[in-house]
């Protein structure tokens, strides 16, 4: 007997769900606690715990720490309108608001333009207080690469 329709996954979810295993495979990922869920077209949000180990001299989480952050949540919002291809980053401007320090910072992502070669897409970091702590906005172009020969993808 064949599964009803609610039971099935459409195309797009699939491609959510295989977008979220690929940010969970990534090695990089193995650095930082994070997690990615993909909501709908266009949008991202990861939740990061920031530990004391990615501080700067002063006392505050390394900026390099807010471009992950950033650049991951608008990359995954961009890459669910492309379907077949990795995206790249080919460009990421970043807006310091605040310093974070240990707690858990929430990056939302949210695709602005863009659905055949070049995309662009924006993100936000929301601390434990609920204050906006950064801002970034990137392009992102698609690559030769098939994500279907991903293996965090396609697993």
């Amino acid at each position: 007997m064949p599964p009803d329709a609610g039971q099935m996954e459409d195309g797009a979810s699939q491609h959510y769900r295989a977008l979220e295993r690929l940010y969970a495979s990534a090695p990089i990922n193995d650095k930082f606690a994070s997690r990615l869920e993909i909501s709908g077209e266009g949008l991202s949000r990861l939740t990061f715990s920031i530990t004391e180990d990615v501080y700067h001299a002063a006392g505050a989480a390394h900026g390099t720490i807010y471009f992950k952050m950033l650049d991951d949540a608008a990359f995954y919002a961009a890459n669910t309108l492309a379907t077949d291809r990795f995206l790249l980053t080919t460009s990421f401007n970043l807006h310091f608001t605040k310093p974070v320090r240990v707690g858990e910072v929430i990056a939302e992502g949210r695709w602005v333009s863009g659905k055949r070669r070049v995309f662009v897409a924006e993100s936000r970091l929301i601390d434990q207080e609920g204050d906006e702590i950064g801002r970034g906005t990137g392009t992102f172009m698609r690559s030769r690469i098939a994500l279907s020969s991903l293996d965090g993808y396609s697993a």
